[in-house]
């Protein structure tokens, strides 16, 4: 668990890194406020999730599914909002503004899979 939390806080590093560099270096991107909260509401996002779903994991197996379905069912819910607020609330409808969100959108979604799918494969495997 706490090799996925510092690969997340390593990621986050990262996209922080390549927002501040796009936002310096290019007139038409996103702000850096922007990146800089959309990825923070990311990250406690997959943070959840991670918690969620590791706790379930040393728990009996009937117990691990209900808790990596609710995790990820907590996660898909807290996205949803998010979107709401983000594009509804916060009026960002821009174009740089959509793309950042759906690029953070896939990469910390997509991180979250993997981090899962290795956990169970592994599981699997012991």
């Amino acid at each position: 668990m706490a090799r996925s939390i510092l690969l997340l806080a390593v990621l986050e590093i990262l996209v922080l890194t390549t927002g501040f560099l796009i936002a310096t270096l290019s007139e038409n991107g996103p702000d850096f406020s922007e990146t800089l909260i959309a990825s923070a509401v990311f990250t406690l996002i997959s943070l959840v999730l991670l918690i969620i779903f590791f706790r379930g994991q040393q728990k009996e197996a009937a117990s691990r599914t209900m808790h990596t379905l609710t995790g990820v069912s907590i996660k898909f819910l807290a996205e949803l909002v998010f979107a709401f607020l983000w594009f509804f609330t916060g009026k960002k409808t821009g174009i740089s503004s959509v793309v950042l969100f759906f690029v953070l959108y896939l990469t910390f979604t997509l991180f979250s899979v993997f981090i899962i799918l290795k956990t169970l494969k592994s599981k699997k495997l012991e």
